[in-house]
């Protein structure tokens, strides 16, 4: 099947201008237009009707494709913040929002066919696995698509600031006197590539190696996983003073796997995470975290996601930074 891509290389004009002329935009000139019209034609694209009808009805709609790496879904409280921002700032603007699947009624179908038969205006794909050719197709078809938390030349990416973020961590749990400081990652992606590198960096700033027993790959937001290692690490011969957790969920298993050890937080081991979500404050102690400002991330996807598709000459592909910030709970303890 065609795609707008292949319009645009056929007649040498950008992908924008073949969406307006498709679109019924005026601003077009109409040799253009024309050329445009023919390629389509000869290509044999076809233009979703589903559009048309909803620009009749006067509404628009963008799919959000959600499919995290630990099933969670909905129920994982940083996704559901950035998507509960991300809806009340798309609906503001006039958008619904219809997540994207394989399954339509008995049909299954790709993310791509699924998008072209609703006749999205736009995607964000809030969590998916972006090396997946069938995600890539999304990113790279027609499109007006935002990432969040993977950045893409093809898209707008808003991304919060992981390096900064475990450098003020790192950082601080260091001031506390910590030498002997034991990582359990999440999953292999950017995220984990950005807050591994800014781990090591800051560790051999201070001149302190991080043995190879001491960094484990666990799995995002997966509390069970993270019993298991910290069970490993607290086995081990040389106990480390504190143990980073990949999010403040899976910071839950590291919590009981140092209780059934007999273990006291912070007196006996540290322990500290990631994205300051609710529950990490209302742990006893609480926990040292780092916040992500999962609102704004929400809102400016949505913002930036209109804008590209209302105004896409105006609107740049970039990667927008957010901000992150060191909450100084009472699970690190001070060892000087």
């Amino acid at each position: 099947m065609a795609t707008i891509r292949d319009i645009s290389k056929r007649c040498g004009v950008s992908v924008a201008t073949v969406s307006k002329v498709l679109n019924g935009y005026r601003e077009i000139g109409e040799e253009t237009r024309q050329k445009v019209q023919k390629a389509a034609e000869e290509l044999g694209y076809i233009h979703g009707e589903r559009v048309k009808y909803w620009r009749q009805r006067g509404g628009y709609q963008i799919g959000l494709l959600l499919s995290t790496l630990s099933n969670q879904g909905l129920k994982n409280e940083y996704f559901a913040s950035i998507l509960s921002a991300f809806r009340q700032e798309a609906t503001k603007a006039g958008y619904d929002i219809t997540f994207i699947e394989h399954n339509v009624g008995k049909k299954s179908m790709s993310y791509l066919e699924h998008c072209r038969s609703r006749g999205f205006d736009g995607v964000c794909i809030v969590c998916a696995d972006f090396a997946s050719q069938e995600v890539l197709e999304l990113i790279n078809s027609e499109f007006p698509v935002v990432t969040i938390d993977q950045a893409f030349n093809e898209s707008i990416s808003i991304l919060s600031d992981n390096v900064d973020g475990m450098r003020q961590l790192t950082e601080y749990i260091i001031s506390r006197g910590h030498t002997r400081i034991a990582y359990i990652h999440g999953t292999h992606s950017v995220v984990t590539h950005n807050r591994l590198v800014s781990f090591h960096n800051v560790m051999a700033q201070h001149g302190l190696a991080t043995p190879e027993e001491y960094l484990l790959a666990g799995e995002y937001q997966n509390a069970d996983v993270a019993e298991r290692l910290a069970g490993r690490l607290l086995d081990g011969e040389a106990l480390p003073t504190c143990i980073l957790a990949p999010d403040d969920y899976a910071a839950l298993g590291l919590i009981k796997a140092i209780k059934r050890k007999g273990l006291r937080i912070p007196e006996d081991i540290s322990v500290a995470g990631y994205d300051g979500i609710s529950v990490s404050q209302a742990l006893e102690p609480k926990l040292t975290t780092v916040r992500q400002d999962t609102e704004r991330i929400g809102r400016e996807a949505a913002k930036r996601l209109v804008c590209l598709m209302e105004s896409p000459m105006t609107t740049p592909l970039e990667t927008i930074m957010m901000q992150t910030e060191l909450v100084e709970g009472e699970s690190v303890g001070r060892l000087i």
